[in-house]
């Protein structure tokens, strides 16, 4: 039975991917702050591990990497911090504010990646990490997750030249109607935005395929570019 470790998985595109993997015979250790939250995906998904915590605790990680055991097939860091809202502009960001998201973003998932590394190598494992539009374009307000998710880019570009047994990967989802979404637009309609569920078939050409390790976006993997071809930044 192959093993996954999901970041962030008691809603949105976390839950999703979790649920997607748990049917299809995986066995999914998922992360998430809210115990809660996460006690209920868990009783919903059979073949779901729930380990409740902060990303940011070192404790936690250890929890989280021995749950994983010996051998991991899948990491995906999808926990994410969006920081201020509404979403300031950087003349105005609470430095502080921004020592968090980089803390959760950055920080954390790098340490989480230290922690189940040998569990990776020893299964010729991959790593998803997901990312955003904002890391790569310049939206007023973004400028704090943006950067984050630019740097988790670099970290996932680094740790597949690194480490060249494993497959690394950035994947832009592009937007969902998610409670992330909600909190960047307060009081706007997000209805037009598709389901989390609708993005999963595009990640599981990266957790399935023979792509190489490099940065995708969902919607050029939902439009079957040819497998094996890597997509443009």
């Amino acid at each position: 039975m192959r093993t996954a470790l999901i970041t962030g998985a008691s809603r949105g595109l976390g839950r999703a991917l979790a649920a997607d993997l748990a049917v299809a015979g995986w066995r999914v250790v998922a992360d998430a702050r809210t115990a809660a939250d996460l006690s209920a995906v868990a009783g919903a998904t059979p073949g779901l591990v729930p380990v409740p915590g902060d990303l940011t605790d070192p404790a936690h990680r250890r929890e989280l990497a021995a749950a994983a055991g010996d051998r991991l097939d899948l990491l995906v860091l999808n926990a994410s911090s969006l920081g201020q809202t509404p979403l300031p502009p950087l003349a105005a960001y609470d430095l502080d504010a921004l020592r968090a998201v980089l803390d959760v973003n950055v920080v954390g998932s790098l340490a989480l990646v230290q922690a189940v590394l040998p569990a990776l190598r020893g299964a010729g494992g991959r790593v998803v990490a997901v990312s955003s539009d904002a890391a790569v374009e310049g939206y007023p307000g973004w400028g704090g997750y943006g950067a984050s998710k630019a740097a988790l880019d670099q970290l996932a570009r680094v740790l597949a030249a690194e480490e060249p047994a494993l497959r690394v990967y950035a994947v832009d989802p592009g937007d969902m109607r998610t409670r992330m979404q909600a909190e960047a637009f307060p009081g706007e309609d997000i209805s037009d935005r598709p389901e989390p569920e609708t993005v999963v078939p595009a990640l599981r050409r990266l957790v399935d395929g023979d792509l190489p390790s490099g940065r995708y976006r969902a919607a050029d993997l939902a439009a079957a570019a040819p497998v094996g071809a890597g997509v443009p930044e």
